[in-house]
């Protein structure tokens, strides 16, 4: 039985699905202008159909100033050229399909770009067709903001518009106007959307800053957080409570899925980032609401096993449906965050412990190499986060850096130029081509647990046993169908003994005892 046909029966193919995020502006340049693009991606999808993966989120490629690298859409039913065209877009759906990848497509409907014609016409007055399409209102008597909320990239969260003598809500740039998801010709327009890309044959849609939908009609001042020290970005004094994750957003997202359902086998996947983030994951995709959702809890700061063990119990009950990642273009890439840059057995083992997960997971482009965040100059920084708050936070670019293919400069064979952000000197020794040759290598070993994980029932949607976790390791039973696997991760100093016969299906470690920077993933004797 192949691994495409062996879940057939048992579940939908999103259920259990791994994905690789591209992050298509810095995958491959095709055409020679230092950009990613679509062709450069169908070229290399031999490559990706080689990690055993089951499916790839590409970030936005539709037409955008790029204020926010993309997530700044002017329209939302067309490619951006400095991607490639449609056509190039419908060759890359039919050649994914042919090698048995799915494609998800990365859509921000919580705002727009400020050049989208929807904007320019809401902005020109009171009484135009679009006028409430936006989230606009009065200034304080005194001519300031309407309340107290806070953009995301700092400062406030309103824009004084001249023409309309109104400020309208923008939760991160000015150039991003937040949609007013309230309105229901706005929800329609969105739900037409979906239908359009689902109809040119994208298999699932992921939901950019899902819990930013909707925001408090009465639009109430938050307050303030709780701090021991001040923030670099004032954003973080504040709790969140009015402009974001609002319950009026859950019957958007079940309007959603029925958009979903009704065009086949199709994937809603929402992005959440905020505070009780686990909260809003279990929240968004209990059944009859979204497929899943992943959060930035196992995204920032420390590995802690009992965190992760804490983060898995709550986000996988009553039906719901967790997704899992360890880096993406928005955080410190996992190899340095977690400390094992240059350390290839301890990359190796964050690759099999993510492909343990129970629900999704997302692998990001580099993952496999185990390359380490860039050190990007401040002259060559595009991440309006990054140049705002420079230099106590250095932003996303060095997770956005070019895609080493060889060891050829400038662009490590991403490109022929030097790429819209420099190549980082480090990712050379670790290109995909140096890797490939090695069969020892991390990207042999990301193929080696991604490929287990797509023949193992259990792995991909089996429940979740917890056996033991500590700070520094964690170690659970996943079961399915009769077969039981252990899998035990030691990321810490200590080793750690297991008590467990069976057959090791991977590892690094001896049965009993798992050193430091080991793991073993074994199937237990019946």
């Amino acid at each position: 039985m192949t691994a495409d046909t062996a879940f057939e029966v048992d579940a939908p193919w999103w259920r259990g699905a791994s994905l690789y995020e591209v992050y298509v502006r810095s995958f491959r340049d095709s055409d020679g202008d230092g950009e990613g693009d679509l062709p450069g991606l169908t070229e290399k999808l031999d490559y990706l159909a080689s990690l055993e993966v089951d499916g790839l989120w590409l970030t936005p490629i539709f037409p955008s100033p790029m204020h926010d690298s993309g997530y700044d859409v002017s329209d939302y039913r067309a490619i951006d050229p400095r991607f490639g065209t449609f056509d190039d877009f419908t060759r890359l759906i039919e050649a994914a399909h042919a090698r048995g990848l799915r494609v998800v497509l990365d859509q921000v409907f919580s705002h727009s770009s400020s050049d989208h014609p929807w904007f320019i016409e809401s902005a020109s007055s009171r009484d135009n067709p679009k006028a409430d399409w936006y989230v606009w209102a009065d200034a304080a008597p005194d001519g300031t903001a309407p309340n107290n909320w806070m953009g995301r990239f700092g400062g406030t969260a309103w824009e004084w518009s001249p023409t309309r003598r109104q400020y309208y809500l923008h939760n991160f740039l000015p150039q991003q106007p937040d949609l007013n998801l309230h309105n229901a010709e706005v929800q329609d327009e969105v739900l037409d959307i979906m239908r359009f890309w689902f109809d040119a044959g994208v298999d699932g849609l992921r939901l950019d800053v899902a819990n930013f939908f909707m925001h408090d009609p009465q639009l109430r001042s938050n307050p303030p957080a709780s701090c021991t020290e001040i923030p670099a970005n004032p954003y973080y004094l504040q709790e969140h409570v009015f402009d974001r994750s609002r319950p009026e957003t859950l019957p958007l997202l079940s309007r959603m899925r029925h958009v979903a359902d009704m065009k086949g086998a199709r994937m809603l996947l929402a992005e959440i980032n905020c505070d009780h983030q686990v909260e809003r994951m279990f929240e968004y995709t209990r059944p009859g609401r979204l497929h899943t959702a992943y959060s930035f809890e196992l995204l920032q700061g420390k590995l802690d096993g009992r965190h992760m063990a804490d983060c898995i119990a709550a986000a996988g009950q009553d039906g719901s449906w967790p997704t899992w990642a360890f880096s993406n273009h928005d955080v410190v890439r996992v190899a340095s965050r977690w400390h094992a840059d240059g350390n290839a057995a301890r990359v190796q083992l964050f690759q099999a412990l993510l492909a343990c997960l129970p629900g999704n997971i997302i692998a990001y482009q580099g993952e496999e190499l185990g390359l380490p965040h860039s050190d990007v100059p401040r002259d060559r920084l595009q991440d309006p986060e990054a140049i705002r708050f420079w230099p106590r936070h250095r932003g996303r670019d060095g997770a956005r850096t070019p895609m080493p293919w060889t060891e050829e400069v400038p662009a490590f064979g991403f490109s022929d130029v030097d790429g819209w952000l420099p190549a980082e000197a480090r990712h050379g020794r670790l290109s995909a081509n140096t890797q490939d040759a090695e069969p020892t290598s991390t990207l042999n070993h990301f193929r080696r647990v991604m490929g287990l994980r797509r023949i193992q029932p259990a792995l991909r949607l089996g429940t979740f046993e917890l056996l033991d976790a500590t700070s520094g390791s964690i170690s659970f039973r996943r079961h399915h169908g009769g077969t039981s696997l252990t899998c035990a991760f030691n990321f810490g100093g200590d080793p750690m003994s297991l008590a467990v016969d069976g057959t090791i299906l991977a590892g690094t470690a001896a049965v009993t005892v798992v050193g430091p920077n080991e793991y073993v993933i074994m199937k237990e004797d019946s």
